[in-house]
């Protein structure tokens, strides 16, 4: 464990070495000013604006995870570029090792960033065990987004064009608010369609065990199978 910390830290220093990458660490700020100070006074302004709470707040916990999804996606495909993650290869632990010296610190502190998005946030109480759960669900967005587009790109401009897709790809489930109730579940083949609904049951104050449940077997499935697709073509 102590080699998977190690190299957890070390992975996250590179994204200080380049000043693009730095740049979106500012990202999780945008969106704790919009959702903490601009939406509520929006929302005093315009009462047509209130039914659509849920949807402002699922769309700043979903961005909040694109911070690490991005930077991880780009350094992955610099290190594939460079020819750097061929030393990966040998280092003296295993692929999944590996793979969870990557995502581990991006994955707790997205976790960590929806949790006090979520208790800081005005306009609906959730309790602890809820907001937790639904962080750590939400949170399993960046390990599979990142495996998915360094499974397919082979070069940043491979990786921007896939980036721009999966960015696309990661929010159409956003399309079930507006469509009637017996339809939207056509979503559910994308995996943050879960996440939706199920912050949409918490902020309706109904159960979210059912759709956190999918959620989670569905993010496991998507990423037992892109882990392997990555083991295969990152490290040659």
């Amino acid at each position: 464990m102590k080699k998977i910390l190690k190299l957890a830290f070390t992975h996250t220093k590179l994204i200080f070495r380049d000043p693009s990458l730095r740049a979106f660490l500012v990202l999780p700020v945008v969106l704790f000013v919009l959702i903490v100070w601009l939406v509520p006074r929006l929302v005093a302004q315009y009462d047509f604006l209130e039914p659509y709470l849920p949807l402002f707040l699922v769309v700043a916990v979903i961005e909040n995870t694109q911070m690490f999804s991005f930077i991880s996606s780009m350094v992955l495909i610099d290190e594939k570029e460079t020819e750097v993650a061929r030393n990966y290869g040998v280092v003296p632990l295993s692929k999944w090792e590996y793979l969870l010296s990557r995502f581990l610190i991006p994955y707790s502190f997205t976790v960590l960033l929806n949790v006090i998005l979520f208790l800081v946030q005005p306009f609906y109480d959730i309790a602890f065990g809820t907001n937790l759960l639904l962080s750590l669900l939400t949170g399993l967005i960046v390990p599979a987004y990142v495996l998915g587009i360094n499974s397919i790109a082979k070069n940043r401009m491979q990786g921007m064009v896939w980036i721009k897709a999966f960015n696309m790809l990661v929010l159409i489930p956003i399309a079930a608010f507006f469509v009637p109730q017996q339809w939207k579940h056509i979503f559910g083949i994308f995996p943050t369609h879960w996440v939706f609904q199920s912050v949409e049951a918490v902020t309706a104050g109904l159960s979210i065990a059912l759709p956190a449940l999918l959620g989670f077997v569905f993010f496991a499935g998507l990423m037992w199978v892109l882990s392997r697709l990555f083991i295969q073509r990152h490290f040659i």
